[in-house]
């Protein structure tokens, strides 16, 4: 160790990182250190382990790398990406594992399926791909995808990862490094706060430097899990707290990051790709700012607002950024846009994005295909300079949401999908598979693509309109909604368009509906659920429950035949899936519940989702104040809190920390 032996945060200034990064390198033995005393010195030599200088933005060339072919991938995930992965590694003749954690469906697509605790258990992942005899580990996107520690720790079991060196990872993946990185190459940042100082009094501090309204968002991570938006100052604490909380249950890491709230900007991100060799390429432009609570909705590429010399622009700072810590494979460069032609690095996504089919119909390349080639040791044959776009690209998610219920997740088993023809279609879903709170409320992709943006608009609507999915609720009504709405037509969908739009009313059921779920029911003998309907000389009859409304219903024999599960008929109205079921005689308490609710002002606080209760507010006695949160619920790794609609006192809690509720289940109850 040499007189120029560097301290932690040295280091940390020097590779625009944070000093928990360093250190995390140090306990790995990623970087040399000595001890002196209770101090840790780095030398400056061993920095070239971790910076590994050169790449297609104007770095040194890197050696050429020796090809191993990959035989066997294991694909670390769950999901449709799953068998995104598999269709491309089968057709290089590649063998494909799956993985699939005790509360999940299996993999589809796959050869072998292996059980796993978790999807975060990196230990599980690499003790599969061992046993299944995989040479090669693809993380797929969410999870370990963007996990350093994980990547490296493939690489030490003697596996192929594919996926960007762990120093590239550590370097871009944690958004508070990025920032900085991407401030020292000259490239724009959001004003915000990204240091050391984590707890509340400094990012109090910070906040107010900074100026509201902020974004509080996890520093790993991504997906738009633990953002909160702050516009007032009393509310900075509650945010810091939610967002800790849902960063530690998505990403293990609860560090934050704030900045300043750009209003209405456009979000656009840069797609690139580099070998090896450190040559590298970026394909085009993405636009994803059809957004809702920080969670993309749909996608396109080329951005319909972005000119050539803006797109060459965003195009280069993504090559810079990227190619300064030498990274490799596909990552994705984010960026904001406001309306006056100034853009700000948002973060740098190191691992494939959900939206890369609509970069991949544009460009004709096949991004898992060049994942594997690259890990592989393959050299790319890229053309230098940006790849003009075929035609254009519209991608909508379908969620398992319900956006008449503010968008909170949905749940239930899948009892009919019907999908259309001419598109493509991203899904691992099937009919009787169970849509569970636990995990991302992601169903399918369905990507349209035409010569003219209009084009591919017209067939994304009548693709959304030949849809249909039955057995729980979903966005897909909404989505039709919204591929007519002007702003959407003239391309001029902003970050925050979706939360000043008035939405669509909820579906209402005709009285076609309600008969169709009648005759289906009797028609599945539902057994004592149905209990007969028989009547002298008459149709048959039952009462139907639908929500909160109820109606006595003829039925008679012939018409659609509905799916009918558990007692349940599903219906679709315009795109949405109806739940009918029969009407059950009142119960005690409720009948004792509605007396009392007559006989005075008193509110019943229900789960409006599926999920798990990890909060109670207040104590039964205690005085509530109206739209006081009283129970949180936990569901896809984000909180939902149950408010009181009115002032007084709690009477009832029915639920403790760590129940598993269902949608309906009576959490509360307040009387004034």
């Amino acid at each position: 160790m040499t007189g120029d032996a560097l301290t932690p945060r040295e280091v940390a200034e020097q590779l625009g990182v944070t000093v928990r990064t360093v250190q995390r390198w140090v306990t790995h033995g990623r970087l040399s250190a000595t001890r002196i005393g209770g101090r840790v010195r780095i030398a400056p030599e061993s920095l070239a382990a971790i910076t590994q200088p050169g790449s297609g933005a104007g770095g040194s060339p890197r050696p050429t790398p020796e090809v191993q072919p990959i035989r066997a991938v294991l694909v670390a995930n769950r999901g449709e990406v799953v068998g995104r992965v598999a269709r491309t590694a089968h057709r290089l003749g590649m063998r494909v594992i799956g993985v699939q954690a005790p509360d999940d469906v299996p993999p589809r697509g796959v050869d072998l399926t292996l059980p796993v605790a978790s999807y975060l258990d990196g230990e599980a992942m690499i003790d599969a791909a061992r046993r299944a005899g995989a040479d090669a580990v693809h993380p797929g996107y969410g999870f370990l995808a963007e996990s350093a520690s994980f990547a490296q720790s493939v690489l030490d079991a003697g596996l192929t990862w594919v996926g960007p060196p762990p120093a590239a990872m550590a370097a871009l993946g944690d958004k508070a490094a990025g920032r900085r990185r991407a401030a020292g190459l000259g490239i724009p940042v959001i004003p915000g706060y990204d240091g050391e100082a984590q707890h509340d009094d400094g990012l109090a501090a910070a906040a107010l430097r900074i100026g509201f309204p902020l974004l509080v968002k996890p520093a790993a991570g991504g997906g738009g899990k633990g953002m909160q938006v702050v516009r007032d100052p009393a509310r900075l604490r509650d945010a810091l707290a939610i967002s800790r909380r849902e960063a530690r249950s998505a990403f293990a890491d609860d560090r934050l990051v704030l900045e300043r709230l750009l209003v209405g900007p456009r979000h656009v991100e840069v797609q690139v790709v580099f070998d090896r060799s450190g040559r590298g390429i970026h394909l085009s432009e993405r636009d994803c700012s059809t957004q809702r609570r920080h969670q993309k909705m749909v996608e396109e590429s080329p951005a319909p607002t972005v000119s050539a010399d803006l797109g060459g622009r965003l195009g280069a700072a993504a090559l810079s950024l990227a190619g300064a810590v030498g990274y490799v494979g596909a990552g994705t460069v984010e960026f904001l846009l406001t309306d006056g032609g100034e853009f700000f690095f948002l973060e740098m996504n190191t691992r494939l994005q959900v939206e890369h089919p609509v970069t991949e119909a544009v460009t004709g390349r096949d991004l898992i295909e060049d994942q594997l080639r690259i890990a592989a040791g393959e050299p790319l044959a890229l053309q230098p300079g940006p790849m003009p776009p075929n035609g254009h690209a519209i991608e909508a998610r379908l969620y398992a949401e319900d956006p008449d219920a503010g968008f909170l997740p949905a749940a239930g088993r899948v009892a009919r999908i019907r999908w259309p023809s001419g598109v493509r279609i991203d899904t691992a879903l099937a009919e009787g598979d169970v849509i569970s709170d636990r995990y991302d409320p992601l169903l399918a992709k369905l990507i349209a693509h035409g010569p003219t943006r209009a084009a591919a608009l017209a067939a994304l609507r009548v693709a959304l309109d030949r849809t249909q999915l039955l057995g729980v609720r979903t966005n897909l009504r909404f989505l039709r909604w919204l591929m007519v709405q002007r702003v959407m037509t003239a391309g001029q969908m902003r970050t925050d368009t979706l939360a000043s739009l008035p939405l669509p009313g909820p579906p209402e059921a005709s009285a076609e509906a309600w008969v169709d779920a009648a005759r289906s029911l009797r028609g599945a003998e539902a057994g004592e659920s149905w209990r007969g309907g028989w009547r002298l000389a008459a149709p048959a009859a039952v009462r139907l429950r639908l929500g909160d409304e109820e109606r006595r219903v003829e039925s008679s024999t012939g018409g659609p035949e509905l799916p009918v599960a558990d007692g349940s008929a599903f219906v679709d109205v315009d795109g949405q899936s109806l739940e009918f079921s029969v009407a059950l005689p009142p119960s005690v308490e409720e009948a004792a519940r509605h007396a009392a609710a007559h006989a005075g002002a008193s509110a019943a606080l229900v789960s409006p989702m599926p999920g798990r209760v990890i909060a109670v507010r207040a104590l039964v006695g205690d005085p509530v104040r109206a739209h006081q949160a009283v129970v949180v619920i936990e569901a896809m790794k984000m909180e939902h809190a149950v408010i009181t609609p009115l002032a007084g006192r709690l009477t009832a809690v029915h639920v403790g920390i760590g129940q598993q509720v269902e949608r309906g289940d009576l959490l509360a109850e307040v009387s004034a």
